[in-house]
């Protein structure tokens, strides 16, 4: 299940919850409505912690020094291959 899978749980237990006010015999709501909360709540925190194992840091370039100095070449106009 993805983060998109435990957001409608969160929300679809929290309608349940707080949003109505039906009554069903042998079943009570308010506590499906908590357990889909607590469920999505769980996967969630899931989710983040496995994204986050999974993020590679990558070390930041290192800049390339030119030893020789900068050698200007002599252009023709042809050497670059759009010459005139």
């Amino acid at each position: 299940m993805g983060l998109g899978g435990c957001i409608i749980l969160i929300a679809a237990g929290a309608i349940l919850t707080f949003a109505t006010d039906w009554d069903m015999e042998g079943v009570n709501l308010d506590l499906v409505g908590i357990i889909l909360m607590i469920v999505g709540l769980i996967g969630v925190t899931t989710f983040s912690s496995i994204a986050r194992r999974r993020r590679v840091v990558v070390p930041p370039a290192t800049p390339v020094v030119d030893e020789e100095g900068h050698h200007h070449r002599h252009r023709d106009g042809y050497s670059d291959g759009y010459g005139v």
